[in-house]
């Protein structure tokens, strides 16, 4: 089967191989190389870099809207589009190009978590269920028919992180299912009924707020590891947690009731127990390790 791959993060990435493997891939669309680092040197996407690895044609238009663009991926005479987490909109004449339109992989089990960070948003909201679903790209945001899902039990300890390996490798098995034999997987339409709106994450919810209940808190700390990640400010220095427990330990809220041999935050009804921490400018460490040559002074409010 001739595909045209649309795709931009690390997520896309099973997903794009295991369609090389399977299948002809005759062009990859990915978001743009964009300036990073020190040196402000060009990044490419993780899907680009995988296919130049194997020599595929790398489109990164700034949109598809104009009839050039949209002329030009029809004339590519592809079978299907194949979507993961490409992060452009795609206009019915890209979506009515091919004999089989465009499927996305999209990392919820629809209609739950359409939109932009459901991986995150369904730990933060204490989910103990997700997956991915395989559905036709429609107009709307995510409301196209679904072809077929996949499931995924999600722990009380499980991170967005982890959740996300888990969805990004489920996606490419079940891509792979329903381009072996499309006519075995019936459109569904979704019903309205649960559908729940994941907004992009913005960077001043990321700030722990001590005063929420522990239980939220503690979801919202596992959905945004490893990134975003949630943080506290110390002394003028940036502390990011990418794991912690729930204690039952009181105290006055943000304050460190231990920060010498553990660290413990108190918060609304509880208390954290960090983990795993990053201090600004350094890897992600074990707070055991950091700790080792580093204290926080107990009583000391966070605000």
């Amino acid at each position: 089967m001739r595909v045209v791959f649309m795709g931009t993060p690390d997520f896309s990435v099973p997903a794009l191989r295991r369609l090389i493997a399977e299948h002809q891939v005759v062009c990859v669309y990915t978001r743009e190389p964009k300036i990073a680092g020190r040196g402000n040197k060009l990044s490419k996407t993780p899907i680009h870099s995988v296919a130049e690895e194997y020599g595929i044609e790398v489109r990164t238009p700034k949109s598809l809207r104009s009839v050039e663009e949209q002329q030009k991926f029809a004339a590519l005479k592809a079978d299907v589009a194949v979507v993961a987490a490409y992060g452009l909109i795609l206009p019915l004449p890209v979506l009515e190009a091919y004999p089989l339109g465009c499927l996305n992989i999209h990392a919820s089990l629809l209609p739950r978590w359409r939109g932009a960070a459901p991986i995150q948003r369904c730990i933060e909201a204490g989910d103990k269920e997700g997956g991915v679903t395989i559905m036709q790209v429609a107009e709307g945001l995510d409301t196209g028919d679904m072809l077929l899902k996949g499931y995924i039990d999600i722990t009380n300890t499980m991170t967005g992180g982890e959740l996300h390996d888990k969805m990004s490798e489920l996606g490419a098995d079940l891509i792979s299912k329903v381009l072996a034999d499309v006519t075995k997987y019936k459109p569904q339409p979704q019903s309205e009924e649960g559908a729940c709106y994941a907004q992009k994450i913005d960077k001043a919810e990321c700030k722990i707020d001590f005063s929420m209940p522990i239980d939220m808190l503690y979801n919202k700390i596992r959905a945004f590891s490893p990134y975003p990640a949630m943080y506290f400010d110390y002394k003028g220095e940036r502390f990011k947690v990418m794991k912690a427990e729930k204690m039952i330990d009181s105290g006055q809220i943000g304050e460190i009731i231990a920060g010498k041999h553990e660290l413990i935050i108190a918060c609304k009804d509880g208390a954290l127990k960090i983990k795993e921490i990053q201090r600004q400018g350094k890897r992600s460490m074990s707070i055991d390790e950091l700790l080792r040559g580093f204290n926080f002074e107990e009583g000391f409010i966070l605000a």
